[in-house]
């Protein structure tokens, strides 16, 4: 059984449709998309690509999905800082009440029996929270007590929009990147499970794509286009910022 897994795709529509054009070509038996679909700028759009897959598809909260559903249902966003709420905000209303019972059925974490794999655990940022940061450097000490009670030998995440493959204690955990906004180089990042594990890449129209998403009514869109579809933040940067603000 081949596994798609896609994870923080925030809106880009171009992105998420030159990936599904990859996942429809390698005949994947499901799809798991490890949160955050949206805040971005097609994210109803994104949203209904996804759903109108003829292969399952499970998809869990990132913090951007439950901020959202927050609004939707009425409640106060509680991990967005105040100046950061208009895309999270913008990007539900988007999405409208029609949906807010599809993100309401979105759980935290999932697992799955994935054969030559075993029992492989999906979660947004770690285990237990959606919003830790940690890295391929933060230390495997601070990690540990997160991964080791799991009772799988691989964990799938996403949240910081960077791949990695790296062991924490005997618990193998990957990172699938990120689809929409990837930090480094320009393009597309998602992962495919079984019969091993493979960090995958999808190249697209990147001047279209912004394009594209400077029509859009997002908050955002200009700078969204500039600085995660044309001219992304390199990995190295990205890594010495996360160091500031990682578990330790």
């Amino acid at each position: 059984m081949r596994v798609a897994v896609l994870s923080d795709i925030h809106g880009n529509l171009p992105a998420l449709e030159a990936v599904l054009g990859n996942v429809r070509q390698l005949r994947v038996a499901r799809m798991v998309v490890c949160g955050d679909v949206l805040p971005g700028p097609m994210p109803r759009e994104c949203l209904e690509a996804l759903l109108a897959l003829d292969v399952p598809v499970q998809i869990i909260h990132g913090n951007g999905d439950r901020e959202a559903l927050a609004h939707l249902s009425g409640k106060e966003m509680t991990t967005v800082p105040e100046p950061f709420r208009g895309p999270v905000i913008w990007s539900a209303e988007q999405l409208g009440q029609k949906y807010r019972p599809v993100l309401a059925t979105w759980p935290m974490t999932l697992t799955l029996d994935i054969p030559t794999l075993g029992k492989v655990f999906f979660c947004h940022s770690t285990p237990r929270d959606d919003v830790e940061i940690f890295t391929r450097l933060t230390p495997e000490e601070v990690l540990k007590p997160l991964f080791e009670g799991l009772g799988v030998q691989l964990v799938v995440c996403g949240h910081t929009h960077i791949q990695f493959d790296r062991m924490v204690g005997n618990v193998r955990v990957v990172n699938a990147g990120s689809v929409g906004m990837p930090f480094g180089e320009p393009r597309a990042d998602w992962l495919m499970l079984g019969p091993g594990v493979e960090l995958l890449h999808t190249t697209y129209d990147l001047a279209q794509a912004a394009d594209r998403i400077r029509a859009t009514h997002y908050p955002e869109a200009k700078e969204f286009a500039e600085n995660y579809v044309l001219r992304p933040p390199t990995e190295a940067d990205m890594l010495e910022r996360f160091a500031r603000v990682s578990l330790k």
